[in-house]
């Protein structure tokens, strides 16, 4: 997988790329995506993958013009513009789920096939989702993984979380990249698209883990509710960070489409 820039009208975007066979594009959650993410080399065993990073993410440019919703859908429609691709696979876990379903809601005869992993978006105020912004480092694996100690030890990388340094890096790096994400998910992950799934004609699958305490696998079926058509694929002993706990299974729930 390799990190390469490409220009959009607005701001130069950074984006991984890597695979080959019929284009995908994934498109990451709030915590980001690096070019050794697992679940990139899983689905770049049967796919040629392009994962952009949302601006102000990794080391890329922060992007004052994208605001709102639909500046993020747009933004991401002129990145799939200027990589040159048609009727790509779209994948989006978590908040980038969020931004695939509004990319197909808002241009559904251009999006085919659509992946929605532990997508962001609705709200019910009987299942309220959790406040990723108000969550301190060490708190973060209970909510994200299945099993919170393998996923404490992939968060830091085998570092203490009580270490200065890396709390350090760790909460700037936070701060630059929720910026960012809290212009679509603070105070809440909702902006009205339960009101529009039902204009996506994509052929769509949706992934969600059993055990996910950020995002409560009770969204599922709204989602499959509210998208014609849409299956739904239940991973037991995985959190919302499926996409880590269990690439292999996530990847073949994505390859049904094509």
């Amino acid at each position: 997988m390799e990190l390469k820039t490409v220009q959009t009208r607005h701001v130069p975007v950074r984006y991984i790329e890597g695979g080959a066979g019929q284009p995908l594009v994934f498109l990451h959650g709030a915590g980001g995506v690096t070019p050794q993410d697992p679940f990139l080399a899983e689905l770049a065993r049967t796919h040629h993958v392009y994962a952009p990073l949302i601006p102000g993410y990794g080391d890329s440019e922060e992007c004052p013009e994208v605001r709102d919703m639909l500046d993020f859908t747009l933004h991401t429609w002129d990145v799939v513009e200027a990589l040159g691709l048609k009727d790509p696979i779209f994948v989006g876990h978590s908040m980038g789920g969020m931004i695939a379903a509004e990319m197909a809601a808002l241009a559904p005869n251009d999006v085919s096939r659509l992946a929605l992993i532990c997508p962001a978006g609705l709200w019910d105020d009987e299942h309220p989702i959790a406040d990723l912004f108000s969550l301190m480092p060490f708190e973060m694996p209970r909510y994200l993984f299945h099993d919170e100690a393998a996923g404490a030890a992939m968060l830091t990388a085998g570092r203490a979380v009580d270490d200065p340094n890396f709390l350090q890096t760790y909460l700037v790096q936070n701060a630059r990249q929720l910026g960012m994400a809290g212009r679509i998910l603070f105070p809440i992950p909702e902006r009205g698209l339960a009101q529009r799934l039902y204009r996506i004609k994509a052929r769509t699958v949706i992934v969600w883990g059993d055990s996910d305490r950020l995002i409560p696998p009770v969204y599922a079926h709204g989602f499959k509710k509210g998208i014609p058509g849409a299956e739904l694929v239940s991973i037991p002993e995985a959190g919302h960070m499926v996409i880590l706990e269990k690439p292999a299974v996530v990847a073949e729930a994505v390859g049904r489409l094509g």
